[in-house]
């Protein structure tokens, strides 16, 4: 349990860091080295990852658009026909970060797993 929140942890700050340099890509980078650098077992490779970027974008996402009264969020809402309501629309903007987190984590397990020993 507490590699899971210690990845969890490892995975938010390094997302947080790393998004000050580079694109929106950098989450898969964090979420690939806390893979590699913290190994989790079974599901958990890809749920924590996937819920500390999702968390993260939802939040972030909830901070830029509650600046603006969410006009951009409702008007990017209503082209995507989700009913013009942007909290929709921040969810889904973190359950796609959380994918992409989630996926390459699940890589940098594998990448793990090709260097170590079968026994």
């Amino acid at each position: 349990m507490t590699k899971n929140i210690y990845n969890f942890i490892a995975t938010l700050i390094l997302a947080v860091l790393l998004s000050l340099f580079l694109p929106w890509w950098s989450i898969m980078i964090a979420a690939l080295i806390t893979a590699l650098l913290i190994p989790l077992q079974k599901s958990a490779v890809f749920f924590v990852p996937f819920l500390a970027i999702c968390c993260y974008w939802a939040v972030y996402s909830f901070l830029q658009s509650s600046a603006n009264d969410f006009t951009l969020a409702k008007k990017i809402s209503q082209l995507l026909q989700i009913g013009g309501n942007p909290y929709i629309l921040i969810l889904l903007t973190g359950v796609i970060g959380g994918l992409a987190a989630g996926i390459s984590a699940v890589f940098g397990r594998q990448l793990r797993n090709l260097g170590s020993p079968k026994i």
